[in-house]
Order: structure tokens, then sequence, then C-alpha cells
């Protein structure tokens, strides 16, 4: 069992996120006030904070040093076990994972690590999700 560590939204794309508090989850959209939600494949995005153990040591201190990009950071799953179908609750909401990383690599700041150890995926079941909360490892892949 893991829990969220960080909640983070952004009103526009291609910016360091706001950290929150809370946060509703939505099915069909992603997080609510967060312009990467919508209709598509990569509705929310979940860094396992252990991760940072993959950053090279010339790039440690700027990864670490950059805002968030993520949605969810988590701390407590081996980044193992989250791999491509593995299904999460995180706080009440449920999320399925299709994607680890980006198809083009990020060479600057926190995008550096969440593009290539970044979870992403759709919402499965709505609800709230605060910092703290349990992420909990569901079942089977889909």
């Amino acid at each position: 069992m893991g829990k969220v560590i960080s909640i983070n939204i952004s009103e526009k794309r291609g910016i360091e996120k706001t950290s929150v508090s809370e946060v509703e989850v939505l099915v069909g959209w992603g997080l609510k006030g967060d312009a990467h939600g919508g209709d598509w494949d990569r509705q929310v995005s979940i860094l396992p904070i252990e991760t940072e153990a993959k950053v090279p040591p010339e790039k440690k201190d700027e990864v670490l040093k950059g805002g968030y990009t993520e949605n969810f950071t988590i701390e407590g799953i081996s980044p193992e076990k989250l791999s491509v179908g593995k299904r999460l609750r995180i706080g009440e909401a449920e999320v399925v994972i299709l994607y680890i990383g980006k198809e083009q690599f990020k060479e600057q700041g926190r995008p550096y690590l969440v593009s290539r150890e970044g979870r992403f995926g759709k919402v499965l079941k709505s609800g709230k999700v605060k910092n703290g909360d349990e992420v909990i490892l569901l079942g089977e892949k889909l």
C-alpha cells in the first residue's frame, strides 16, 4: 500500500502545476481544474517518488528542484508493480495505467523524470483525493 504525497494541477498545458490539498477526480475527464483533463487516454499522471533513484547524479539537483508536472506524486508502491494495465485506488477514485513515460523524453527539469517514469492513464471511478490518502494496487490487470 502507498500514499499520496502531492496533488498537482495546472490551468493550462506546458507550465508547472500548482499543489493543492485535495481534488475531485472525474470519470471521462481526470482532475477537476487540470488542463490535461479530457476525453483521452492520459487523463491522469502519476509519479512514484521511488523513481527519483533513476535520475543520473548530474541531473538530480535540476530534476528535484523543478516544479511538479505530474498530477499525483505517490510513495510506497514499487514502480515495477505499477505496470501497464494495473488499476489503482487513489483515495476514493480509481485509475488504470495505460502508459509508462512518453514517446519523446524531455531533457530539462522535472519533465526529465516524468517523461521517462510517469504513469499515465484514465479514470475508472470518480471520487475525492486528499494528500495523505492511501494508494492501493487493485486486483489483476484489465
